[in-house]
């Protein structure tokens, strides 16, 4: 046997068990704290802006807490809310108004779930063309507003959704 020969033999010994394997890893998008953060500060900034105190909490891909932030005067259980607001786009993939609209058939089973809430005022959080998380608003008279003021804070943050990498 060659030298060359041996080469490529041991090189696919040793570098086989990689190609066997290499399906059994995923690289996937998440959101940053420092996204997260200016997420949820322009929406409480913009709330503030309407004369309402609210909480805003934005969750990653899979629904845990990066970031929540309560204003001044806002009640204890407005984190609570948002943060089941936000758990809800990431169960469904839809803004929570648009989940909730569309499944009246089972949305009293859906508010049983723990850590769910089926109300509006909650959007997803994409990035490049995929979901990195949610961001659920509380605190003002009605959803549609705190819906408002999420989207006020993606739109503020669009571009750098939009380019990333």
């Amino acid at each position: 046997m060659n030298t060359f020969s041996k080469s490529l033999s041991l090189f696919c010994i040793l570098y086989a068990p990689v190609t066997l394997y290499a399906g059994d890893s995923l690289s996937v998008k998440t959101i940053s704290m420092d996204l997260a953060l200016d997420i949820a500060k322009e929406s409480i900034k913009e709330c503030r802006k309407k004369g309402y105190q609210v909480s805003a909490v934005v969750v990653d891909r899979n629904g845990l807490i990066q970031v929540a932030l309560r204003d001044d005067l806002a009640s204890r259980f407005t984190l609570q809310i948002a943060e089941e607001k936000a758990n809800s786009v990431i169960l469904s993939g839809l803004n929570s108004g648009v989940f909730r609209d569309s499944r009246g058939d089972i949305r009293p089973e859906l508010n049983h779930l723990d850590d769910i809430i089926i109300m509006q005022g909650a959007l997803p959080i994409e990035m490049a063309g995929s979901r990195i998380g949610a961001i659920g608003v509380s605190g003002a008279p009605g959803g549609d507003i705190d819906e408002s003021c999420a989207q006020t804070a993606l739109d503020k943050v669009s571009e750098r959704l939009e380019f990333a990498e």
